[in-house]
């Protein structure tokens, strides 16, 4: 049976969140365009009118759809900074490699571009994520300027997370000429200011004298 407006106090609806599931599922599968009240009520099996009972215009759908993306991403890089403290350019580099991979910066692009209501919360959102990126660099780095010199921490967290989505969305249209000299250009200077640890290397055990041999090799 559909669950609908009439039987929200029976506890047959879904919670809140489990609508905004199904809004980022038409998201980031089907793009900005398609979310509608319809479409997502679809994906979440009830009703229109239930979706607009929690989010009463599309804005205030996208709003909370945003908030939480947001938070969700700023633990994600706070988790990955706090858990390699020691290369912070590294795991700015990495993650936004598997970022990249995704519809998260693009679709968001998109959606502030044909909705400019939503500016300020994709704006202010964004910048929450790169003060926390920049806040891991000069913890580690203080005021060191990168690159010979010539680019400051801010500057740096926007080159080494802006490299990966660049090259992705070219990728995407089929161009990619200079792009594995660029990426090896990158990581070879990653190399000299966060050298990747030496993997020691075990040497195997001499044989003690008086072994028993293999069975193979009796007579």
């Amino acid at each position: 049976m559909r669950k609908t407006a009439a039987n929200r106090g029976h506890g047959a609806e879904p919670t809140r969140l489990e609508l905004l599931d199904a809004v980022e599922r038409v998201f980031f599968k089907e793009g900005h365009a398609k979310v509608s009240y319809r479409v997502v009520a679809a994906r979440a099996g009830v009703t229109p009118g239930l979706v607009q009972y929690y989010f009463p215009t599309i804005d205030t759908l996208f709003v909370a759809m945003i908030q939480r993306l947001i938070d969700r991403d700023i633990e994600r890089w706070n988790d990955g900074l706090r858990s390699r403290p020691h290369e912070p350019l590294r795991v700015l580099w990495e993650y936004s490699w598997s970022e990249a991979a995704g519809a998260f910066g693009t679709e968001m692009m998109a959606l502030g571009t044909r909705r400019p209501s939503l500016l300020p919360h994709i704006s202010e959102g964004t910048e929450r994520i790169r003060k926390a990126q920049l806040q891991a660099l000069e913890k580690k780095y203080g005021s060191f300027s990168f690159l010979d010199d010539v680019f400051p921490a801010d500057a740096m967290v926007l080159l080494v997370t802006s490299i990966p989505k660049v090259l992705t969305l070219e990728k995407g249209v089929q161009v990619t000429m200079a792009h594995r000299s660029l990426i090896g250009a990158f990581e070879r200077y990653l190399d000299t200011i966060e050298p990747r640890p030496k993997v020691r290397r075990v040497k195997p055990r001499a044989k003690k004298s008086g072994a028993s041999r293999s069975p193979h090799s009796r007579k």
